[in-house]
């Protein structure tokens, strides 16, 4: 297995580790107020992806204006909605419901971009679809806000992605990633601020372990596809739902059952062949950086 591929790998379980953190504070903070601290503490560890050849200025001066913006909104509305799918759900149920995200790609392709959709790429956005019904079972399960705020960071990641396609050929990863940051901390920042309630002591500690988790991942997945191809790095990512089946067992009691469990599986197979197809028939990982879809 390539190096890159293990940092892939190590990557993820840092965003989980995060994501992790997230929950655990989300049981005592405002939505707003841990968006801001996990960012903050974020920027630090990411700001160490700057190549040597870019200079501090060029890093903040972005090509496109515009469509950078527009990546910031997306980052910022994600992880605010992020917050509140970890804070309310469990971890595993929170992931199945976000790696919708290749799904919403596939109808955005066809719709923003008009690109041709397979009748195989279609049955994978059914099946998938059919996954979250086994994940959330809606008239059998109580269907929470979480629910829905899960489902926004997978629609809003999708956007993102489609987003980075045109950004990827031109902007600098850090460029991406650390203004979608910057923008993450001014409003989250600002809109703490009537609500604001003191971390304790205990808090403390596991916000800076949450948002230095989020920025080792993000440094991870950086040097990971430095080192492999993206399009063999980006399934790694579905690591994730062993992650926090594991982290939620151990450390928040989550035990999901076997219905939950399945639809997992089949939103998680159902993504990843469409990362799969997608990538053998447009090759959009050569054209989009790999970065996290939320902040």
């Amino acid at each position: 297995m390539q190096a890159g591929v293990l940092i892939a790998f190590l990557s993820y379980f840092a965003f989980s580790c995060g994501d992790a953190a997230v929950k655990f504070s989300g049981a005592s903070l405002p939505v707003f107020e841990v968006g801001f601290f996990i960012s903050l503490f974020a920027l630090v560890p990411t700001l160490l992806t700057k190549r040597p050849d870019d200079t501090w200025r060029n890093v903040f001066i972005p090509k496109n204006p515009k469509l950078v913006a527009l990546r910031m909104a997306s980052g910022t509305v994600g992880g605010m909605m992020g917050v509140y799918a970890f804070s309310t759900l469990p971890l595993a149920e929170a992931y199945a419901l976000i790696f919708l995200v290749p799904l919403f790609v596939t109808v955005l392709s066809a719709t923003i971009l008009k690109e041709p959709i397979g009748l195989k790429r279609w049955g994978a956005v059914l099946t998938g679809l059919c996954g979250v019904i086994l994940v959330v079972r809606p008239g059998f399960r109580e269907l929470l806000p979480g629910h829905l705020a899960a489902v926004g960071v997978a629609l809003v990641g999708a956007l993102t992605v489609i987003i980075l396609r045109v950004l990827g050929p031109t902007e600098r990863r850090l460029t991406l990633i650390g203004s979608a940051l910057g923008s993450s901390i001014v409003v989250n920042g600002i809109l703490m601020i009537p609500g604001f309630v003191m971390p304790s002591a205990h808090l403390w500690p596991v916000l800076v372990l949450g948002g230095i988790c989020g920025g080792i991942g993000h440094l991870c997945l950086v040097l990971a596809t430095r080192l492999a191809p993206a399009a063999e790095v980006a399934p790694t990512q579905y690591s994730q739902i062993v992650w926090a089946a594991v982290i939620g067992a151990l450390f928040f009691a989550e035990f999901p059952d076997g219905v939950a469990v399945a639809g997992m599986g089949v939103v998680g197979l159902s993504g990843l062949f469409t990362f799969l197809r997608e990538e053998k028939r447009t090759s959009w990982w050569h054209r989009t950086p790999l970065l996290r879809n939320r902040v």
